[in-house]
C-alpha cells in the first residue's frame, strides 16, 4: 500500500476549517502540520483536529518538516511569497483563490513552480460542485447539441459580511470574491473567452466595492453567455449559495434551477432530475454545496499527485479565469469591451 502523503496547512482562518474537515474524508493524505501567524487560530484549529506540529512562521514550517504538499489558505497578498517558498523547497502547492492580487504576481508564481518541477494548483473549488459537474456531463453527452448561449447567475442578499468583515472594506468586492467562480464556472462549461463586456454597481451604501456585475463574454468557440452575480438581490426564497444555470444549445437546453433542480430538453424529450449536492457529515446548510466540492477538488489534487497528473485548476489554467478578473474590473472602468488574449502573453 502507498504511503500517505504528507501535507501541511497555511493559514487558519474562516475557510480553512472545511478544507482540515475534507482533509479528514480523504483516503492516501494527511495534514500533519499547520501554520498561521496568530497563536489564537493556530489553537483552535490545532486543537480542533488533533494536530500537534505548529507553526507561527511559514520559512520554520518548510525547515522543519518533510512535506509531500502544502495548502495555503491565507490571504491574496501572502500567495506570491508562499508559494514562491514552496516552489524553492520542491513542495507542491495548492493556492486558495484569488489566485493572486495580481495577474503579474500570478504569472510569476506559476513560473516559480514550472521551473521547480513541481505541481501547483488552485483551490478554485465552485467548478467541483455536484450540480455543475451534472451539468457538465450533459453537455459532455452531446444531448443539447452544439452550445450558442449561456448563463452563469448568483444572486443573492445573504449576508456575507457577518462572517468576513473584511468583504465590506475592500475597493473590489464581488467580482474578485464571488465572480471568480462564476467566471470559472463559464470557462468550464463553455469554453476558453475572448472578451468580456463589464457593468458594476453598488447597491449597499456600507460597503466600498461593487455587489454587482453583470459580464457578457464572447467565447472563443462561438458561444455567447452572460455572467451575472448580486449580494443585493431580495427573493423569495434565498438561493445561497446556489449557483444557476441555463444553456441552450441547437438540439435542447440545460436549465439548473433553485433547488438544486435539473431540467434538461432534447430531441428525446424532458427530464428532471435532483442534483442536491450530499450532507457530508461535518457539513452544514446552506455552505454544504461548497463544502462538499472541497472534499471533491482536494481529492483530485491528491490523485494527481499520485498519478502525475495535472490539475484541472492548475496554476497555468488559472491564469486564464484570473485574467477574466482583471478585465472585468478594466472594462468597468473604462466601459468598453475587453479582449483576453493580450493580457495572457
Amino acid at each position: 500500500m502507498a504511503a500517505e502523503l504528507r501535507g501541511a496547512l497555511i493559514g487558519c482562518g474562516f475557510f480553512a476549517v472545511n478544507q482540515m474537515h475534507a482533509w479528514r474524508d480523504i483516503a492516501g493524505a494527511a495534514i500533519v502540520a499547520i501554520c498561521d501567524r496568530d497563536p489564537e487560530r493556530l489553537k483552535i484549529v490545532g486543537d480542533q483536529f488533533g494536530i500537534a506540529r505548529r507553526y507561527a512562521d511559514a520559512a520554520a514550517l518548510f525547515a522543519g518538516e518533510k512535506l509531500d504538499f502544502v495548502d495555503i489558505a491565507t490571504t491574496a497578498p501572502s500567495h506570491r511569497s508562499l508559494v514562491e517558498m514552496a516552489a524553492r523547497h520542491r513542495v507542491p502547492a495548492i493556492c486558495q483563490k484569488p489566485f493572486a492580487p495580481t495577474l503579474a504576481d500570478a504569472k510569476a508564481m506559476v513560473k516559480a513552480c514550472t521551473d521547480a518541477g513541481v505541481p501547483l494548483m488552485v483551490h478554485e473549488n465552485f467548478r467541483w460542485q455536484s450540480p455543475i459537474q451534472a451539468v457538465r456531463a450533459v453537455l459532455d453527452s452531446g444531448d443539447i447539441g452544439r452550445p450558442f448561449f449561456g448563463r452563469i447567475s448568483f444572486r443573492s442578499a445573504y449576508d456575507v459580511f457577518s462572517g468576513q468583515p473584511y468583504l465590506a472594506t475592500g475597493k473590489r468586492f464581488i467580482i474578485e470574491d464571488l465572480g471568480i467562480h462564476s467566471l470559472d464556472i463559464a470557462r468550464f462549461l463553455l469554453g476558453d473567452v475572448s472578451a468580456i463586456t463589464t457593468r458594476t454597481a453598488r447597491i449597499n451604501p456600507d460597503i466600498v466595492g461593487e455587489d454587482v456585475a453583470t459580464m457578457l463574454i464572447d467565447h472563443k468557440n462561438g458561444t455567447i453567455s452572460v455572467v451575472d452575480c448580486s449580494y443585493a438581490t431580495k427573493l423569495a426564497t434565498e438561493p445561497f449559495p446556489e449557483t444557476l444555470v441555463e444553456i441552450d444549445g441547437s438540439d435542447g437546453t440545460i436549465r439548473l434551477e433553485q433547488g438544486y433542480r435539473l431540467t434538461v430538453t432534447s430531441k428525446s424529450g424532458t427530464r428532471i432530475s435532483d442534483v442536491s449536492p450530499p450532507l457530508l457529515s461535518w457539513a452544514s446548510r446552506p455552505w454544504h454545496n461548497i463544502q462538499e466540492s472541497v472534499v471533491a477538488i482536494q481529492k483530485h489534487w491528491v490523485d494527481c499527485l499520485v498519478n502525475g497528473t495535472e490539475p484541472a485548476t492548475s496554476g497555468a489554467d488559472n491564469l486564464k479565469t484570473l485574467a477574466l478578473v482583471e478585465a472585468a474590473y478594466s472594462g468597468a472602468a473604462s466601459r468598453e469591451p475587453v479582449q483576453l488574449d493580450a493580457l495572457l502573453r
